[in-house]
């Protein structure tokens, strides 16, 4: 497994990505990658009380916010992640199992996989989750720079900090 999943019961949130990138995987940490927006994001919707770094992921659980990612045995770019190495069956036990109040997909490509079907930045709903709150996000790679937009990170955060 190339990042352990920081998942438990009582989760107000878990994000999901495609796979940890090989800065992530080469730090042990998730959203590790150079320019990559996901830490200072968390900081600015108000999700995180202060700005984290990735070396901080396993303080998330004890704030309601959870990670894990679809590919547990590969890392790269969604290019370099072989279809193979996605395992969305083993993500929904997992998520079943633990039971958060909201899933984000922290990419398009993610959403995709996971869902089984193309959805745009926003609230999202599917079969595979029907009683919880969904949410794609574009993706805050710093190689997806020139197609992010913050707002569905901020309309998430409203949306999370409105459950409280």
């Amino acid at each position: 497994m190339i990042l352990p999943d920081l998942l438990q019961p009582g989760l107000k949130l878990v994000f999901c990505g495609t796979a940890a990138s090989a800065k992530s995987a080469a730090r042990g940490h998730y959203y590790a990658g150079p320019g990559n927006r996901f830490w200072p994001l968390l900081f600015e919707t108000g999700l995180t009380p202060r700005l984290f770094a990735p070396q901080d992921d396993h303080l998330l659980p004890a704030l309601g916010i959870g990670l894990t990612d679809l590919a547990k045995e590969a890392s790269g770019t969604d290019r370099d992640i072989p279809p193979a190495a996605y395992t969305p069956e083993r993500f929904a036990v997992s998520i079943a199992k633990f039971r958060p109040k909201a899933l984000a997909f922290t990419s398009l490509t993610a959403a995709k996989i996971a869902l089984g079907a193309r959805h745009p930045p926003g609230p999202a709903q599917s079969p595979a989750f029907p009683d919880l709150a969904l949410w794609v996000l574009p993706s805050p790679s710093g190689a997806a720079r020139a197609t992010f937009s913050a707002a569905p990170w901020h309309a998430l955060a409203n949306h999370i900090q409105a459950l409280a």
